[in-house]
């Protein structure tokens, strides 16, 4: 097998990992290539294949073990590179202390792991007095109505992470940020439920490629 050049490595020494191309990052992520194909060209054959970055950020461990010349092994070395990228974004919005009512705080806390996503996932961020983050858990994935998210499924989160208020956010993989009927009918339901444990819910993001809705600053929230 050809292993990665020494020259992609010493630039990640000399010059940072930043100033790599994706190529040459991806080249560092999977260490070898493969009989008759250096490491460099794999990488960029696999760049090509599933549509640069965004397609590998969005790409399932399956659709990447089964890339042309990955296999398992470095399908699911890139497929942890990438989660460890999304989760090292999410925990340092977590500690920055900025206020969860603003919805481009919310945005930027969930775009890196939401918008590359090839299905919906919903997420519920628990928030303390101060509308500060105190913790994020996925309710649903595969679609709202799919997966048959109730009220009591956002709520019975909530309650176990003693949150003061809550913020949902998901995502479109159509890139269509604007919130579906369905969508505006559930939050409206979760409204409700939440009233009455006095633990309200701030806003609902709908995330798209590039922009967001805040149901809030839509009126649709009161």
């Amino acid at each position: 097998m050809h292993r990665i050049s020494f020259g992609a490595r010493e630039r990640a020494a000399d010059v940072g990992v930043s100033c790599l191309a994706d190529a040459e990052l991806l080249a560092l992520v999977l260490g070898t290539g493969n009989r008759g194909e250096p490491v460099g060209v794999l990488a960029q054959s696999v760049l090509e294949e599933l549509g640069g970055v965004e397609g590998i950020a969005r790409a399932g461990i399956g659709e990447l073990t089964s890339a042309r010349g990955l296999g398992p092994a470095r399908g699911a070395r890139v497929a942890a590179a990438t989660e460890l990228g999304r989760r090292a974004f999410a925990a340092s919005s977590r500690k920055d202390g900025a206020s969860m009512s603003d919805p481009s705080t919310v945005d930027a806390w969930a775009r890196p792991r939401l918008v590359t996503l090839d299905h919906e996932e919903l997420w519920a961020l628990a928030l303390d007095g101060r509308n500060r983050l105190r913790a994020a858990r996925r309710i649903a994935a595969g679609g709202l109505h799919g997966m048959h998210v109730l009220p009591r499924d956002v709520l019975r989160a909530m309650v176990r992470e003693a949150a003061s208020a809550f913020v949902l956010v998901h995502n479109h993989p159509s890139g269509d940020c604007r919130p579906s009927e369905e969508d505006v009918g559930f939050t409206l339901r979760v409204v409700e439920a939440a009233r009455a444990l006095a633990t309200p819910l701030v806003d609902h993001l709908v995330l798209g490629a590039p922009g967001y809705t805040s149901m809030l600053e839509a009126g649709i929230l009161k």
